[in-house]
């Protein structure tokens, strides 16, 4: 089972961050975001959110280990666009499409051990009382 993280409507161009996407496909979290943090392009910043999210996810809520995370997942979906005008000659106003994005990954790895409490002199002590 793999663990989730979006991040909906990113101010940029589905294609332009599919491409960055496809970077780090299929690759563990600690090599994607090293290859991200040295990719000269605006839409590696919230790949690169989104990521450290799922890691994020996957340590606190799913007590997988980060270091065995790996990318299992990870899609770009068109976002919601802005409809706006740009001047034109002779006076006119011709539109255009502010683009944004949906950037879904999903990750998984090896689950962390479950800790057994350990037993303490007071519950000993409680034992023995009753």
């Amino acid at each position: 089972m793999g663990v989730l993280a979006v991040a909906k409507g990113v101010n940029m161009s589905p294609r332009k961050v599919g491409v960055v996407a496809a970077l780090v496909r299929g690759r563990t979290v600690d090599d994607a975001l090293t290859i991200l943090s040295h990719v000269p392009r605006a839409s590696a910043v919230p790949v690169r959110k989104v990521i450290e999210s799922a890691r994020a996810n996957a340590d606190h809520n799913h007590r997988l280990k980060p270091e065995t995370l790996v990318i299992t997942e990870i899609s770009v979906s068109p976002g919601v666009p802005l409809k706006r005008f740009r001047p034109a000659a002779q006076g006119r106003a011709l539109p255009f499409k502010r683009r944004s994005s949906h950037i879904r990954v999903v990750v998984d790895g090896e689950a962390r051990p479950v800790k057994k409490p350990v037993k303490t002199a007071e519950t000993k002590e409680k034992k023995e009382a009753k």
